[in-house]
C-alpha cells in the first residue's frame, strides 16, 4: 500500500502544479527553461506511475474489502468508459466541438474513468487509486476552465465530422479494451 500511496502523491503532485503552484511552476520554467521542466515533470510522472502500478498490483494479493459492489456495477462501469474513451480521444484530436464545449475533455474523461471504477470496485486500494484520480481530475478541470476564462482562451469552432471521428476512434479503442486488453492487463473481463 505504501508504494501505491507514494506513487499517487508523486504522480498527482506533478500533475497538480498548474492547480496549486502556478507561480512556482512559472518561476522554475523561467529559471531552468521549458525543456528542463518537461524533463523533470516526465521523470517524476514516470516514477509515480510505475509506483502506482506496482503498488496497486501488490494490494491485489491481499485486498482490504470495504464493500461488495452490486453485480451490475461492473457492466455499468464498462459502459461509462465508452464516453470516457471518446473524451480522451477528443482531447488529442484537433477540431472537435467536444473540445470547444468542454475545454479540457481529458480531465473530464479521467473523472468519468475514475468514477466508473469506484462504482465497480470496493477495496481500500480502489478507493485510494480511483478516488484520488477523481478528486484530482475534478480539481484540474475546474482550475483549467477558470484559468482559460481569466486569460480569455478561445477555441476553434470544430466540426461535426471531427466529433464523429472522435466517437469512432474512442468507441473502437473502448471495444478493444473491454474485450481484450483489460483482461490481459488486469485480469478482469468487464463483460465476463
Amino acid at each position: 500500500m505504501t508504494a501505491l500511496i507514494i506513487g499517487l502523491l508523486l504522480f498527482l503532485s506533478t500533475h497538480s502544479a498548474r492547480i496549486f503552484a502556478e507561480d512556482n511552476r512559472a518561476q522554475y520554467i523561467a529559471h531552468y527553461g521549458m525543456a528542463k521542466w518537461k524533463l523533470a515533470y516526465s521523470i517524476a510522472s514516470a516514477i509515480g506511475l510505475a509506483l502506482i502500478v506496482w503498488g496497486y498490483g501488490q494490494t491485489r494479493a491481499a485486498p482490504v474489502q470495504l464493500w461488495l459492489p452490486p453485480p451490475g456495477t461492473r457492466h455499468l462501469a464498462a459502459l461509462l468508459l465508452l464516453p470516457a474513451f471518446v473524451l480522451v480521444v477528443a482531447a488529442y484530436l484537433p477540431g472537435t466541438r467536444i473540445k470547444r464545449a468542454l475545454g479540457h475533455p481529458m480531465s473530464a474523461g479521467v473523472a468519468l474513468w475514475a468514477l466508473a471504477h469506484l462504482l465497480a470496485n470496493g477495496t481500500l486500494a480502489d478507493v485510494l487509486l480511483f478516488g484520488s484520480f477523481l478528486a484530482w481530475s475534478s480539481a484540474a478541470f475546474v482550475s483549467a476552465r477558470r484559468r482559460d476564462r481569466a486569460v480569455g482562451v478561445g477555441r476553434a469552432a470544430g466540426s461535426l465530422a471531427r466529433d464523429g471521428l472522435a466517437v469512432v476512434i474512442g468507441a473502437g479503442l473502448w471495444v478493444l479494451f473491454v474485450r481484450k486488453l483489460h483482461a490481459w492487463l488486469f485480469g478482469v473481463a468487464p463483460f465476463g
